[in-house]
């Protein structure tokens, strides 16, 4: 009874301000979030108390998820298409680099990874080389002719800008022991920058154990044996060169794959 009675004061007061809801949806809702206080076991309203009270209207907002965007990304949208098509135009995205017959190694490319993985087994030795992405190099030589150069007018020129890829290659014996080059390669040439002793570390001190000196530092004769230690395991200038042409190829098709992909996230 005591319900109704409110129900009755909300309504004539709505009525006489001009914002009338609908009747039985607006008496459903103002039921099921009547307070707890309006329950007549609890306390007792009167009628006069109830028209007394002001009733605060709240304005309720709609927010569509599907509200438009700004124009600055119908902008982007543009840049981005104008680049997929200069990407499809220029680059050889789709060319599949023939692989040159005596290609030692067995070739892991996953579509998406920055990478290549090649590997292949060399008189019980396991060998894996990590390729990866090319990038431009300008104004430098490689350190070796740099070294041959010094000192002479040819030395100071800077020759043209030239393309590199980093490769990381591990040579492992059964028992886990071997060795690790950090190389660049450039065309028909590898230079190597760095190379370690790898073995199965069991203590912070081994870890810690000496790993000899700059590649740079070691005796000419030597650094020429290991560039021959390389060579006959497959890392020569027919391979690099083919690694060049295969990771530029890469290198446009996942440009592109990348711009698709960026296209359909700013297109949601």
């Amino acid at each position: 009874m005591i319900e109704a009675m409110i129900l009755a004061g909300v309504l004539r007061r709505t009525s006489s301000w001009g914002f009338l809801p609908a009747g039985a949806a607006f008496a459903r809702s103002f039921h099921s979030q009547l307070p707890s206080f309006a329950n007549p076991r609890s306390s007792l309203i009167s009628r006069r108390n109830l028209d007394s009270s002001p009733l605060i209207l709240v304005p309720v907002y709609n927010f569509s998820s599907n509200a438009g965007k700004p124009p600055s990304d119908a902008d982007l949208l543009r840049v981005i298409d104008a680049e997929i098509k200069c990407a499809e135009e220029c680059d050889d995205y789709d060319r599949v680099e023939e692989i040159p017959e005596g290609f030692p190694f067995e070739i892991q490319n996953v579509k998406g990874k920055s990478c290549i993985t090649l590997r292949r087994r060399y008189f019980g030795e396991n060998i894996e080389v990590l390729v990866s992405m090319p990038s431009l190099v300008t104004g430098e030589e490689p350190e070796h002719d740099r070294r041959a150069g010094a000192g002479g007018e040819e030395g100071e020129k800077k020759s043209p800008a030239q393309s590199s890829i980093p490769l990381t290659i591990n040579f492992t014996k059964n028992e886990g022991h071997g060795l690790e080059f950090c190389c660049s390669a450039y065309p028909d040439e590898l230079v190597i920058d760095s190379m370690s002793f790898k073995e199965i570390k069991e203590s912070d001190e081994e870890m810690l154990a000496y790993q000899g000196p700059d590649f740079s530092d070691l005796e000419e004769n030597l650094q020429k044996s290991w560039y021959k230690y390389l060579e006959v395991r497959g890392i020569s200038a027919m391979t690099t060169n083919f690694l060049h042409e295969y990771m530029m190829n890469k290198d446009s098709l996942e440009y592109l794959l990348w711009l698709r992909d960026l296209k359909k996230l700013m297109e949601k």
